[in-house]
């Protein structure tokens, strides 16, 4: 496959990526056959990126028009995403060489929107919701973007105009902001508004709206970012060709450093660095920041893409920072040959003590080794490239500005010794770059447009300007944002290993944990994440978020797509003594009762059944309003109440079987409650056993987690059940999810936490992986083959006035 890596490298694919794509059995013979159909053996960058992803999509069996597809993008025919993914779907179903008008009107070939058709096309979107935005005013904003950017009329248009007419016409309408905009008011003032009589609210939940990806970058300073091509650059052509390159496009990245997982902050920079550039038209690449091979693993690297792809999102390209080890090391030397770096062999004790000591508010002093010759730091940091050095022996710093106000201009650390593995590049290097010269450089080789990062990174905002110019290589924007800060959470990476040392967690994707692996174990559904971090928007202000928030969107979520599923975590046998000992019942119960479309499962009905034990007091009280010695409860999906008669003991004194009628004859009191049950019918697989029912709280004991310290860890915050039942409906789910493509694929890779269920009146639960789930089991209908553990998820609202 080595004849391909050069016709790979001409569509602008790094040396490693096209090795890497030359050895992708599937990929390379698609890409190449593509490559060939174009009669071309130079592409421009664009060209080059969209034949690449068509070969990433198609296949000959599912696209016998793509290499139509991929001479119409070599001729420029085709130049964006939008027009190549329209192209796609319009072979699916038609030759596009018999009608080539057809093909080109499906894909806005040649089409060009005018500024006059933008401004008419986004007035005519915002007049059809007119009423609402007048009633909602800018809380509207995002939802009234995203129907602008979805009209035909503005499918081919360029972003930015269409985004600069929609915020001109809505502040025509609107005017500015003022204290209508403001939640907090327009809250208390409907609180105002509400007649006292609508205290008694309907028992319909609340349907869980999320905010929209667009609705991130509608509003404040990151809605008014610049547009690509209008950052300054230390000299014109160094934008001029960065133009030619992108052809103006958004380009972001994700750049995580692959030595821990991914937690819910990185939750954030995903929707935010995705999220912008799909908003306004670009892509996002995912860069891995892999220059410390003291830290990184493959697991890492694996479990970052993974979790990307499970919110949803796509990258363009993945990338590492080892991609351009070569090109950083040649800036490097060109940093020495121009005066502004130099090699420098103080300990750190020393470097801290030249800037400033401890506080860094000492006296500032240059290293002895600052004034070099030029000639004579090349051959120290030739030799340091060598590996004549051991490790700390020597590093490379840039020669910056001592008598800076900011930090990130005292002479950082470019370049330093280790003698380590590389997980990519093995031993070809013991010199890596550090991350104050890696990430600029970087972001300029990818051509970013917008370098989206935490606040933490502000003061680095100078000194990555610096290098750049430095160097004189393009230099993208800098943009910083509030990181995210959730109450009850623990994300350091060092932290969390002393955790599981201690004992207090069982692994680095403990459910009680708050990285991306662990909340996808728990079983926290992708959207609810997803959804969480929009509401909170991007802004510039520090603030810290009750996790409360994220615990409302997961309810939210898993309220849309959870089965409803009677269950007892402690069962407590019931025997209704007036049913005769062969009584049969079956019942069609609705998965959901207020969603048809989940469908529903024949549930049997016989003379004993199984509830929760705490729906059952040996000793009744007035606010007490389930089962108790001559109370009468009702049954949810059944026609008649049960009325306890007496109770039945183990010799330890403890209950062990409650006695009671089945009001089937005459009349009954109306029961106050209702309480789900599980019926003891094993010819029909009832009740479904779980093995194992974790239940998760908080890891720590108050909202603001003490991180210095282990005294804040709860020991009580997980629970492990043993025997809970469930009716049959949980195996049925098991098994017509095991049935779609979807299931049956995931299921394969072990994907059990997608299996979720609400516990009817207890909770919301799913499938943890140590959960053995065999497909053959499945499809044998086997369930004894199985093991299923289940984690809750998170806690159901419960009405205040009734005891959990």
């Amino acid at each position: 496959m080595d004849e391909l890596i050069p016709k790979f490298e001409a569509l602008g694919l790094t040396a490693e990526k096209a090795k890497e794509t030359a050895n992708n059995k599937k990929l390379a013979p698609t890409l190449d056959s593509l490559i060939t159909a174009t009669g071309q053996t130079t592409f421009s960058k664009n060209t080059g990126m969209l034949l690449y992803k068509l070969a990433a999509k198609v296949t000959k069996e599912k696209s016998p028009h793509a290499e139509y597809i991929a001479k119409a993008i070599a001729s420029e025919r085709l130049a964006s995403d939008e027009q190549v993914s329209a192209a796609t779907k319009f072979c699916a179903k038609n030759d596009p060489a018999e009608n080539e008008q057809a093909f080109d009107d499906a894909c806005g070939v040649g089409v060009v929107v005018g500024d006059a058709e933008v401004a008419a096309q986004v007035k005519s979107v915002l007049d059809s919701i007119k009423d609402t935005l007048l009633s909602e005013r800018y809380r509207a904003q995002g939802r009234a973007l995203g129907k602008v950017k979805s009209a035909p009329g503005l499918r081919w248009a360029d972003s930015g105009k269409v985004k600069g007419a929609f915020d001109a016409q809505i502040q025509a309408l609107l005017g500015p902001k003022d204290e209508r905009d403001d939640p907090a008011s327009v809250k208390k003032a409907a609180k105002k508004a509400a007649p006292k009589a609508e205290s008694a609210k309907s028992n319909e939940p609340r349907k869980w709206e999320p905010a929209s990806l667009e609705s991130m970058f509608a509003e404040g300073e990151i809605s008014r970012l610049h547009k690509a091509g209008e950052n300054p650059q230390i000299k014109p052509e160094l934008m001029a060709e960065h133009l030619r390159a992108t052809g103006g496009q958004v380009i972001t990245r994700f750049p995580p450093e692959p030595n821990g997982f991914l937690h819910i902050g990185h939750a954030k920079a995903i929707n935010v660095n995705f999220g912008y550039a799909k908003t306004h038209g670009g892509v996002c690449n995912l860069r891995y920041d892999d220059t410390n091979p003291e830290a990184e693993e493959q697991e890492y690297v694996d479990s970052i893409l993974e979790i990307v792809r499970w919110l949803g999102f796509e990258p363009a390209q993945v990338l590492y920072s080892s991609d351009y080890f070569q090109q950083l090391y040649e800036l490097a030397v060109r940093l020495i040959e121009r005066g502004l770096a130099y090699v420098c062999h103080c300990t750190g004790e020393q470097i801290k003590e030249q800037r400033g000591g401890e506080d860094k508010r000492g006296p500032r002093f240059a290293c002895a080794h600052r004034e070099r010759p030029i000639a004579e730091s090349l051959a120290e940091f030739q030799k340091m490239k060598e590996g004549r050095y051991a490790a700390n022996e020597a590093t490379l710093r840039m020669k910056m500005d001592l008598e800076d106000n900011n930090t990130q201009m005292w002479d950082l650390v470019a370049y330093r010794i280790m003698f380590k593995h590389h997980h990519r590049t093995g031993d070809t290097w013991c010199i890596y770059p550090t991350y104050d010269f890696t990430h600029c450089l970087c972001d300029s080789f990818e051509n970013i447009t917008h370098s989206l990062c935490t606040k933490e990174f502000f003061l680095s905002r100078q000194s990555y300007y610096w290098l750049c110019d430095a160097v004189e290589v393009y230099k993208p924007v800098q943009w910083e944002y509030s990181r995210l800060n959730v109450t009850n959470t623990l994300l350091s990476k060092r932290k969390i290993q002393a955790l599981k040392t201690a004992g207090h967690i069982t692994s680095l994707d403990d459910p009680r944990l708050y990285t991306l692996p662990a909340l996808r174990r728990r079983g926290v559904p992708p959207q609810a994440i997803n959804a969480f971090v929009r509401e909170l928007g991007v802004t510039t202000s520090d603030t810290v978020i009750e996790v409360g928030r994220l615990e409302n969107h997961i309810r939210g979520a898993l309220n849309e797509c959870a089965p409803r599923i009677m269950a007892a975590i402690h069962p407590l046998r019931v025997v209704l003594e007036n049913l005769p000992e062969s009584h049969f019942e079956e019942l069609d119960v609705p998965y959901n009762p207020r969603d048809d479309s989940f469908g529903s499962r024949r549930v049997p009905f016989t003379r004993t059944l199984y509830i929760d034990r705490s729906d059952f007091r040996d000793v009744d009280s007035p606010d007490y309003f389930r089962l108790a010695p001559n109370k009468t409860v009702g049954l949810n999906s059944l026609a008649h109440p049960i009325t306890c008669t007496g109770v039945r003991r183990a010799a330890d004194g403890s209950i062990s079987e409650v006695l009671c009628r089945y009001e089937n004859e005459g009349s009954a009191p109306k029961p106050k409650s209702y309480i789900q049950w599980v019926a003891d019918c094993p010819q029909r697989g009832s009740p479904v056993r779980i093995d194992e029912v974790r239940i998760y709280n908080q890891l720590f004991k108050s909202s603001s987690a003490d991180e210095g310290s282990m005294k804040d860890v709860d020991p009580n915050s997980l629970e492990v059940v043993r025997g809970a039942v469930a009716d049959v409906g949980l195996w049925d789910s098991i098994k017509r999810y095991a049935a779609t493509a979807v299931g049956k694929k995931e299921l394969g890779e072990h994907h059990v936490e997608n299996l979720r269920f609400q516990f009817m009146r207890i909770g919301y639960f799913a499938l943890d992986k140590d959960t053995e789930l065999p497909l053959g089991a499945i499809e044998a209908n086997k369930i004894e083959d199985a093991k299923l553990i289940m984690n809750r998820v998170v806690t159901l609202k419960e009405d205040s006035k009734k005891e959990a």
